[in-house]
């Protein structure tokens, strides 16, 4: 199998390994990743979810080149939509989603990186769009994605020119909330991934699926839907327990409901 998946306590790691291609996704591994993604999706005992890939080479170095040249329209947009299930699947999952980078995140790679929830990256991790060298554009949400972590600005240059953005300016520029020595990249992955399911999983959903909407839609109804998911929230255990634990002076023991 080219994905891999471990289980740390509530933290589910997913390991993109196709190392002889800089683990690139064919049309065969993109089916593999929904297929693993929707099943951690469906896992309410998995609190946070990290996404890799294997070596220290590249995260994900971007779709299959050999196998899109010999794709018809009609093929191109088959795989062009399974590119956005994986990564609608990683922005909209329940859980907290993080990408390790770990060297090249181009095109593809950078697309399900952009849709992770945070983004930690190596010092030797390169992000980019260079699809435009190849006569296409970006298909699984660049055009989207990068706008909304930049600026449209910024995301227009990278994606016109093919630019490729190294860890400094990644971090400076948002792409990334975090650059490591390599050796750091998951301990420091798994340190915020255990963080963050040690938490309520439902506060986390909420709080997830309200900023979610904090670059789209209409203002006034983000802070409207924010306040109803609040207010949901007095209605559950987790919520009464986190309450008093906080004044018994207690650690709270979150139940997920």
């Amino acid at each position: 199998m080219a994905i891999e998946v471990r289980r740390e306590d509530r933290v589910a790691v997913l390991t993109v390994n196709r190392l002889e291609a800089l683990n690139a996704l064919s049309s065969a591994l993109l089916e593999e990743l929904r297929s693993e993604l929707t099943a951690i999706a469906q896992d309410a005992s998995v609190g946070c979810l990290i996404i890799t890939g294997a070596g220290d080479k590249a995260f994900i170095a971007g779709a299959d080149i050999a196998e899109m040249a010999t794709k018809t329209p009609l093929e191109a947009r088959a795989y062009a939509e399974l590119g956005q299930d994986c990564a609608n699947l990683l922005e909209t999952m329940r859980a907290p989603t993080i990408a390790a980078v770990n060297g090249y995140a181009l095109g593809g790679g950078s697309e399900i990186a952009l849709a992770c929830d945070i983004r930690l990256c190596s010092e030797n991790a390169v992000f980019g769009q260079p699809e435009v060298d190849l006569g296409i554009m970006p298909g699984w949400g660049a055009t989207q994605r990068l706008a909304r972590t930049t600026s449209l600005g910024f995301a227009k240059e990278l994606i016109f020119t093919g630019r490729r953005v190294k860890a400094d300016e990644a971090l400076a520029r948002g792409i990334a909330q975090h650059v490591l020595p390599l050796e750091e990249l998951m301990p420091k992955a798994l340190e915020i991934a255990h963080a963050i399911g040690a938490k309520s999983p439902v506060a986390i959903a909420y709080a997830k699926e309200a900023t979610n909407r904090a670059l789209a839609g209409d203002l006034a109804t983000n802070y409207m839907v924010e306040a109803d998911l609040f207010s949901i929230l007095f209605s559950t255990e987790d919520a009464k327990e986190g309450l008093r634990a906080f004044t018994e002076k207690r650690p709270p023991e979150f139940k997920g409901r």
